[in-house]
Parts: C-alpha cells; sequence; structure tokens
C-alpha cells in the first residue's frame, strides 16, 4: 500500500496504517529532531508528542507532501518540548533537584544517525535559524522550496540562510581542527 493509501485509511480511522504511518516514519522524526537539538535522552519523549500531534491532527491533513508537514509538527514539537523543560528545569534547581545524565550508550547509538560527533556538535552551535535549513538540506534532503514552507520563511531567505550556515560551519569546523591539532 502507498503512503497516499495509509495516510488516507489512516485518516478515517484505521489503526494499523496510522502504525504503518509511524513505523514508516519515525527514524526520520527520531533523526530530524536530535539534529535539531533534542538530547538523545528525551528523542523517545519528542517522537511520541510527534506522532500524538500527527494522530490528533492527521484529519486535516490536506497538502501534497506529507514528509514536509511531518518536519513541520516534529520542528513544533522540539520547540515546545524545551520551552516546557526549560520551565521544568527552572522548577527543579528551586527545588534543587540533581539533573538526569543521559547514557554514554543511549547517545552513541543516536550517534549513529551522524558521521561525525564534531560535525554534530558544531551544527548545533549554530543558531536554530540557521542550524534548521542546513539539516533539511543536506540530512534530510529537501528542496528550498519544501524547507521554506517547512520554516515558514522565504525561498530567498532558506538560501541566504544555508550560505551564511555553511561558513560559519566551515569556520567552526576549521576552529576546531586548529584546536585538536594545536
Amino acid at each position: 500500500m502507498n503512503e497516499p493509501e495509509l495516510i488516507e485509511r489512516a485518516q478515517q480511522g484505521d489503526k494499523e496504517a496510522y502504525i504503518e504511518l509511524i513505523r514508516i516514519h519515525q527514524r526520520t522524526v527520531e533523526k530530524f529532531a536530535f539534529q535539531c537539538g533534542v538530547h538523545s535522552s528525551d528523542l523517545a519523549d519528542v517522537s511520541q508528542e510527534v506522532f500524538v500531534k500527527l494522530y490528533r491532527f492527521l484529519h486535516q491533513f490536506k497538502q501534497d507532501r506529507f514528509t514536509t508537514w511531518l518536519y513541520k509538527v516534529t520542528l513544533n514539537a522540539t520547540r515546545d518540548y524545551y520551552r516546557k523543560e526549560r520551565r521544568e528545569q527552572a522548577k527543579e534547581e528551586l527545588l534543587s533537584a540533581q539533573r538526569q545524565v543521559p547514557s554514554p550508550s543511549a547517545e552513541k547509538h543516536v550517534l549513529n544517525f551522524e558521521e561525525d560527533r564534531v560535525l554534530h556538535h558544531s551544527i548545533q552551535a549554530l543558531d536554530e535559524k540557521y542550524r534548521y535549513p542546513l539539516v533539511l538540506y543536506y540530512f534530510h534532503e529537501l528542496k528550498y522550496e519544501e524547507i521554506a514552507e517547512v520554516l515558514g520563511i522565504s525561498l530567498s531567505t532558506v538560501k541566504v540562510r544555508i550560505l551564511r550556515a555553511k561558513e560559519k560551519l566551515k569556520l567552526a569546523l576549521t576552529q576546531e581542527g586548529s584546536v585538536e591539532n594545536g
């Protein structure tokens, strides 16, 4: 069964079709969320939130590209999750509770998405206005038009941000190389 048929069946309440959509897109959602800055220990929570939103709002989906819509949902869920987390963290600090440290083995597993830890950390250090277009273009192979739609910005802004992101990333990686070699 092709994706449009799955979407239509899921919109009509077919739980098996919905589960199949999750199976098909779960890795993409996790990868994009991770590349947007979600900690490996939070990936499952953010992914679950994305698929809950997908379930709640699937009946509203009327666009051509499902994955473009799913990227938007993932981006919003990522932002919402960290806004909520910052509020929770402030509460924890008031209560002087210890923060949970992500397990190194979980992080190592998630970093299979990335070719290189240094590259990942350099991308994470970019401002999100540069990071998101770069990640969508190079790691998710979206076209400029699709990126503009996902991020709600103009086509020319996408092009400029990707160009600037590459410049900033090159500078960061060059500096990282000097630090390691020096």
